[in-house]
This record gives C-alpha cells, structure tokens and sequence, in this order.
C-alpha cells in the first residue's frame, strides 16, 4: 500500500542555502541567497517556514531556529554541471546533466547564428542583448514596428526570446521564427534550454502590453524521468507554473499557467482540495525573475514572506496522507554581483501531518533524492539511467 496518496512538491524557484564547496568554479564564492537577504533585512514574518525548521536548517540576520520543528530537514547538493533552471528540475527527477546549457548574458548571441536566423525568418534582428521583456519593449518596439524588423534578447536564464506585435508580425509568423531558432539552437555552440515567443500589442512607447499568447520552445529532457514512471502508471502528474515548459510536457497529466507565485500557491491550494492520486510539483518563478536576477534582496524578502501566509493556509488543507516537500532549483543571490544564478545548496524540507517526529536529517549530494523518494512512495521504478537514492523511511 502506498505510504502517501498525495505528494506536494513546490519549488520556490531560486531559494538556495549557501555556496557549495565548488561554486567558485561557477563563479560564485561566498553567495548565500536565504542567508544574505536575512542578513539584509533582519528578519522576515515567516512562522511556518519558522515551524517546518526553515531557520533550523538555515538563518541569518536575527533570527534562529526552534526548539522542535515539526518538519525533516536537509541539506542537497546538485550533481549535476549547471546552475539553471531546466538543469535543477531534472535533476530533482532523476536526470544528471554533464554539460551546462549556454547562456548570452555578456555578449549577446554570436554573430553567425543571429546571421543565419535572420536568413530564414526574412527579417533583421535588432536589441540582441540581456534584457527585461519589458524594457526591450518599451526601447525597441516602433522600431519592430516601423521597420519589420525583429527583436531577440536573452536574460541571466539559458533562453532566447524574440518578440513580436501580434497586429504588424502576425502571431503565426512569430511562432514560425521561434521554431526557426529552436532548430537552430540545437547545435551545441548555442545550445538553449528554451526559445520563447513574446509577443506583444500597442503601437507606441506607454501603450505596449505582452499578452498571453505567449509560447515556450522548450528542449526535452534528454532521458526518461520519474515523472514519466508516474504517468506510465496511471497516477496523476499535475504541474503548476512553469513545470510543463521545463519538462516540454513530458510526463505531466495536466497543467496549470500562473500569472505570480502568489497565484501558483492559490491554485495549489486550490488543487490540495481535490482528489488526485500522485504529484503535484510547484515552480514559483517570482523569487528568481522578479527579484533575483534584479539583485533586490527586499523584494525578495517579501515575496518570502507572502509565500508563507499561503503556505500556512496549504499546511491546514492538507490531508493526513499527505507529503509536502519545499526545495528549491539553484540559487540567485540578490545581494551578489552581476544578475546571474549563483550555484548553492537547496533546502528539502518535508511534512506530513502523519510524520512521527521532525528534525534535521543527514545531507544528500542530489537533487534527485526528491524523486527518487516519491518513486518509491508510488511503488514505481525510476527510469534506466536516472540517479539519486530514495529518502521515504526518514520521511515517515
């Protein structure tokens, strides 16, 4: 018999613990994102991150952890080489990458593949550099607009996106030239985990407005996962925010768009209501792409603390038979320099309102004991060729 009917895994995308003992290969030395905006700020009113052993696992600032939290704690490393998005959810799956997926940050994308994409849409590429969605609008849209050209930016995240007027480029066109540069990215110079359609409305500066007709070109994963196993097994696989664009689909029984992270934990909320048999997995993006890569450590400290009111509205609806795990994907340290991913330690923090008895727990050198731990919950097998050991008899 299965020990849990529901599995809850969030990722407050970005949340990590602390450098890992090779992030200065990465560039990283010294970050601490949870740490560092404590110490920024203080304290934050987060009584149930404080309950779960949050601050047991990990303070800063003022605050200290408790004297019996009511959750398991641990440390995890990430195996695999990369500290990005698509890489700390696969791996929170089963998949170890070895080579890093390429970011442009610094230097825009190369001038041959800008070349070769202009060729095949028909159309010249204008920003070409690290941007917000927003801003390259504002900056370059009548230009987009009046010329018929085509503006392709990336950001901190392994990503090309290229946006369009949906009234002068026509969506179709513009999903024809994301498909363009996801065939074109696949070589492994410029190898992308997603291409992305942005598009947009408006014909001046103050009047553009994105609209929902975005569209994620997203990479496989390149291996069989865990949530495959789930779904092969009839169990339900449900995804919330940007979990379907990470897994391009793959292994997920139904979805969920979010508009915020506060809206990915009311439909989750929502979603703990139902009956289901199987995994809800969580990514709330806002951490990393409104505050993170934006290095404001306030912002983000808020969000925080937003997150834990529903949090605590989610630990009063969950069912006895119930386990939530919280982690998070890498780090993106508000208070470091430049804007990109800082490559730290994860939280695991699990709950069930069945859980004998709380407390730390021996650290783990993958992601993958997430998976791992809810394949063996579901009497599954995990995939040829995945990784990582389950944790299951520690979480009961």
């Amino acid at each position: 018999m299965n020990r849990y009917k529901r599995i809850f895994v969030i990722v407050l995308d970005s949340l990590g613990i602390g450098a890992m003992p090779d992030s200065p290969v990465f560039g990283d030395e010294g970050v601490d994102t949870f740490g560092h905006i404590l110490d920024r700020m203080g304290s934050l009113e987060i009584p149930n991150l404080e309950k779960l052993g949050m601050l047991n696992l990990h303070c800063g600032g003022r605050m200290e952890g408790i004297e019996h939290p009511m959750g398991r704690y641990l440390r995890l490393s990430e195996a695999s080489s990369g500290k990005d998005t698509m890489t700390g959810h696969w791996e929170m799956m089963g998949i170890r990458t070895e080579k890093p997926f390429k970011t442009f940050t610094d230097t825009g994308f190369p001038p041959e593949l800008i070349a070769e994409l202009e060729k095949r849409c028909g159309k010249r590429v204008i920003g070409n550099k690290s941007a917000s969605g927003t801003q390259i609008i504002e900056e370059l849209g009548e230009e987009e607009i009046g010329t018929g050209a085509m503006i392709v930016y990336t950001s901190a995240d392994s990503v090309l996106q290229i946006c369009g007027n949906e009234e002068t480029f026509d969506l179709d066109n513009l999903y024809r030239c994301c498909e363009i540069a996801r065939e074109l990215t696949l070589k492994e110079e410029w190898r992308v985990g997603r291409v992305i359609a942005r598009p947009y409305v408006g014909k001046k500066k103050g009047e553009f407005r994105r609209t929902s007709n975005r569209r994620d070109y997203a990479l496989k994963p390149t291996g069989r996962t865990v949530l495959n196993a789930l779904e092969d097994a009839g169990l339900d696989v449900i995804g919330v925010g940007k979990i379907h664009d990470i897994f391009c689909g793959e292994g997920i029984t139904e979805s969920y768009h979010s508009d915020s992270s506060v809206h990915g934990m009311e439909q989750t909320i929502e979603i703990c209501e139902k009956d289901f048999h199987g995994l809800c997995f969580v990514n709330l993006v806002d951490f990393d792409a409104l505050w993170g890569h934006r290095r404001n450590a306030e912002g983000y400290g808020r969000e925080i603390e937003k997150f834990d009111k529903n949090l605590g509205v989610l630990l009063e609806k969950l069912r006895e038979d119930d386990l939530l795990i919280l982690t998070a994907d890498h780090g993106n340290d508000p208070t470091y320099s430049g804007t990109d991913h800082t490559r730290e330690y994860v939280p695991l923090i699990a709950y069930s309102k069945c859980m004998k008895q709380g407390g730390a727990l021996k650290d783990r050198d993958t992601f993958a004991v997430i998976g791992a731990t809810i394949a063996e919950n579901f009497g599954v097998d995990m995939p040829q060729g995945t990784i990582g050991s389950s944790i299951l008899k520690k979480l009961l």
